[in-house]
């Protein structure tokens, strides 16, 4: 290997590791929020690219009718709740929020979707689909079951995770997908070609990591779920909903993983089982944090992307191999470094 080469490796390294950071923080964010391993989290990144592929040739996306079905699920399962407890405000919201908004949205995605619109605009209408996804599956598939333990609300994640997987294979068919770039231009510095999409998926990734340290630390919002994120009881008891900080997280997450999906899908293929693999490989980063620090969770993405590009040239064949053994040196020090802490006692 020699100079250009490693630049070049480089290089790969740092653009994927930049994805996985994204990744890496929306686990950490949901984990230390609702204590949920958010398995599907790649599921948002495939669905991303997949949906905005369906903009592209002129089709409604199955990701429509996926949401249309949730919120309809999810407005059942909120009017139950709601009439047995007489809390006729409750009703209101639900129908407004499940029934009420789904509705119009799909109807305007439905007059949208066969026109040429811009690329920006089929962006939008791509988060503005994947995006609530977030606190849709939240509220039927989490929210019963916010107390169990961690390991019940772990299932769960994997019974989402091979749910969506199968959906999409229904709703996207097994052919793979890419986007178009949302900018084609390209320097020269020396041997190394950087292109505008590159630079523009390192920049978001540095704004987004950016713009949530600020939610966290100077908005009321972010400041409760930093509180839910500490001590969950203790902000029950300031009067801090931990069911609306688990839905904030989730939207929070959901949003993540679509913009990681239109920065990674004019770069790479995605099929509608990609996601699995990505949102590993964003958790090996979030287990080097340990699911609580975020500029660790961060930094070990670099570390995942860079293992990963030049395992790729050393043994392509043993690159994923590697990277996920990375896991196992970081959990044997870490169960060495904490003190084993009972659920029950948290």
């Amino acid at each position: 290997m020699d100079l250009t080469v490693a630049a070049f490796l480089f290089q790969d390294g740092l653009l994927t590791g930049a994805i996985y950071a994204l990744l890496a923080v929306g686990i950490v964010l949901v984990f230390t929020v609702t204590r949920v391993i958010f398995v599907p989290q790649g599921e948002f990144v495939a669905f991303s690219v997949l949906t905005m592929a369906a903009f592209q040739a002129g089709k409604t996306p199955g990701t429509l009718w996926l949401l249309v079905a949730l919120a309809l699920l999810a407005l059942v399962m909120e009017l139950g709740v709601a009439a047995r407890d007489g809390d006729r405000g409750r009703i209101v919201r639900a129908v407004l929020v499940y029934g009420v908004a789904p509705l119009i949205l799909a109807m305007v995605i439905v007059w949208l979707a066969p026109r040429e619109l811009p690329l920006m605009i089929q962006a939008a209408m791509t988060l503005a689909l994947v995006v609530p996804l977030g606190p849709v599956l939240y509220r039927v598939a989490y929210q019963p079951v916010a107390q169990g333990s961690v390991l019940v609300l772990l299932i769960i994640s994997v019974a989402v995770h091979l749910a969506l997987t199968g959906l999409g294979l229904v709703m996207f068919g097994a052919e793979g997908s890419r986007i178009p770039a949302f900018s084609d231009e390209r320097w020269q510095v020396g041997p190394l070609q950087i292109t505008g999409q590159s630079l523009l998926v390192i920049a978001a990734s540095v704004v987004a990591i950016g713009a949530l340290f600020w939610f966290f630390n100077r908005t009321f919002k972010g400041k409760a779920l930093k509180a839910t994120a500490v001590n969950r009881a203790g902000a029950q008891l300031m009067g801090i909903s931990s069911t609306g900080a688990g839905a904030l997280a989730f939207t929070l997450t959901a949003a993540i993983g679509a913009l990681s999906g239109l920065l990674i899908g004019p770069i790479t293929t995605i099929f509608y089982d990609t996601g699995f693999l990505i949102g590993l490989k964003g958790f090996v980063a979030a287990i080097i944090g340990g699911l609580v620090s975020y500029p660790l969770a961060a930094a070990g993405a670099i570390l995942v992307g860079l293992l990963e590009s030049y395992s790729s040239f050393w043994a392509s064949s043993y690159k994923e191999v590697i990277v996920f053994t990375l896991i196992l040196p970081v959990l044997l020090w870490r169960s060495l470094k904490s003190t084993h802490i009972e659920e029950d006692d948290e």
